[in-house]
């Protein structure tokens, strides 16, 4: 029997799918294309999927430049890994950054 909470019973679709999933941040790089521009990549723990984020540096108005350990992203921001090398790089420095760091903390 189905609940009235039971988004099933409601018509309204499930958000299971929908919740954020958290990445951690597996590299930082300078784009080779364009100057001030740094490139944020962060990783599912198993490696299989990225979320890359860039940021120019002059959109910054002081000197506090945060970058967190971890982010947490709507799974259709998420990219596959298909390289089976970068996924093992990625999941092994995403476990690293997890066992070192909290999620908020600045990096």
């Amino acid at each position: 029997m189905k609940h009235d909470s039971d988004p099933e019973a409601t018509g309204e679709p499930s958000t299971a799918s929908d919740e954020a999933v958290r990445a951690w941040l597996v590299e930082r790089t300078y784009s080779d294309d364009e100057q001030n521009i740094i490139i944020l990549v962060y990783a599912t723990p198993d490696g299989r999927r990225y979320f890359r984020k860039e940021r120019a540096l002059t959109s910054f108005t002081n000197d506090v430049r945060e970058t967190t350990a971890a982010v947490d992203v709507p799974p259709n921001n998420l990219g596959e890994v298909t390289d089976p090398d970068e996924r093992e790089r990625y999941a092994t420095e995403a476990a690293r950054m997890a066992e070192t760091y909290d999620p908020a903390d600045t990096i």
